[in-house]
This record gives structure tokens, sequence and C-alpha cells, in this order.
């Protein structure tokens, strides 16, 4: 089992699709990852040797922010805009949709399940 930036990638998925396990990486960037390493786009990760595998942890390592290093700076960035008191950050501290969402409705992923109110019927 291949362990790269702290997680344990799938070990039976082709290489590009097994990166994008890992927090940071998504489809385009594991392809460049792939490309750069020189590996074949369809080779799998239980096919791949220690070096291959440490030339991608390399690549990872030196061009790109992930996991926890990237954790941390979305949450620093939503904590600065919290003590700011701007307009995101008060809706980041009211837990409500933070890009100009409607509310009135289907905004339940962000305010929770519904919390019936008493004097409401007509």
């Amino acid at each position: 089992m291949a362990r790269i930036a702290g997680v344990n990638i799938p070990t039976s998925k082709r290489v590009v699709i097994a990166l994008t396990y890992i927090h940071g990486i998504g489809d385009t960037n594991a392809q460049t990852i792939v490309e750069k390493a020189g590996l074949p786009v369809e080779k799998r990760v239980n096919e791949m040797t220690d070096d291959e595998v440490s030339r991608v942890r390399e690549i990872i390592d030196r061009d790109y922010t992930v996991e926890g290093d990237l954790r941390r700076d979305v949450a620093m960035n939503i904590k600065r805009l919290m003590d700011l008191g701007c307009y995101k950050g008060m809706r980041h501290r009211k837990g409500l949709p933070v890009h100009g969402q409607r509310t009135r409705t289907n905004a339940r992923t962000r305010k929770g399940k519904a919390r019936p109110v008493t004097g409401k019927k007509k």
C-alpha cells in the first residue's frame, strides 16, 4: 500500500484516480503529477516501484499544498474573515450560506434540519 502525503491511497486503482484521494489534488493536478513523474496513464498503484512512488511524493511535497497544511490555511482564512467581522465572516459565524444563495428555501445543508416555528399556520 502506497502512502503519500499521509494518506493511504487505494492500491487497485490507476495512479491518476488514486491521487485524487489526497485532499487538495483533483483530476487536473493528478494528471499533471503523473506527467511530471513520467508514469504511463494506465499504470496502477500496485504496479508502481518504490522509485516511482518516491518521485510522485517528491513532486507533491515540492509543488502542492495538500492535506493538513491546506486544511489549516483554509481554516485560518475563514477565521480571519470572522475576526474582521466582514459580511462573509458574519455568514460563516451564523452558519448561513456565504456565496449569495437564497435562504428562504433550499439552505438546509448550511442551516441544518428544519425546526418548526410555533404560530406559523394560517
